[in-house]
């Protein structure tokens, strides 16, 4: 909505970032901004305020090649809650864990919020920003997307769910086993 959210893909340089302030609509290929490992912009333009999270993503995670971060509407609700998103359907799983994991809140655009992302995701891909949105990232743009998308499905179906009544939650086993055949995903071994 508008123009929050960003996205960002790793370059040989650091990263390139949406810009600041212009809704998605109006960004071509010239209002991309390009960053050096530092985070100091390469060319002209203003990238987005929370430049720092996509150059400490980078910087912190090296299987990280891109990264999507959106103010979605049920990840912006639970996120709002400052709750983690339990276990409750094994897709959880493809974020990398068994719940994904609420960040402390943070002014955007700070350093604060960053560290605190970093925290949340662990050894996770996704999380979500307490009384803000949520991130997800992944090997590819295309990979990113598609984790953010079903982080927000996932949380539309649990705020479902909890309206409903209280839902029963996977054990740790049964998303130890929805991860494990995550891994085997697409591949021969995935008939097993």
């Amino acid at each position: 909505v508008g123009t929050s959210g960003n996205v960002s893909v790793r370059s040989a340089d650091g990263c390139l970032v949406s810009p600041s302030a212009i809704p998605p609509h109006l960004v071509d290929a010239a209002a991309v901004v390009a960053l050096d490992h530092d985070g100091t912009p390469i060319g002209p333009g203003i990238p987005t305020t929370e430049w720092r999270i996509h150059r400490d993503l980078y910087d912190r995670f090296p299987q990280a090649q891109a990264i999507v971060h959106m103010h979605s509407t049920y990840a912006v609700a639970l996120a709002c809650l400052r709750e983690d998103l339990p276990s409750f359907h094994y897709m959880v799983g493809k974020a990398g864990g068994d719940v994904i994991r609420c960040a402390e809140y943070a002014t955007y655009g700070t350093q604060a919020l960053s560290d605190n992302i970093i925290v949340a995701l662990g050894d996770r891909r996704a999380c979500l920003m307490a009384n803000h949105g949520m991130l997800a990232y992944a090997e590819t743009m295309p990979k990113a997307q598609a984790l953010a998308v079903e982080v927000e499905n996932l949380c539309r179906q649990y705020l479902i769910a909890r309206a409903a009544g209280s839902p029963v939650l996977l054990s740790d086993e049964q998303m130890l086993d929805a991860r494990t055949r995550f891994a085997r995903y697409g591949t021969p071994a995935s008939r097993d």
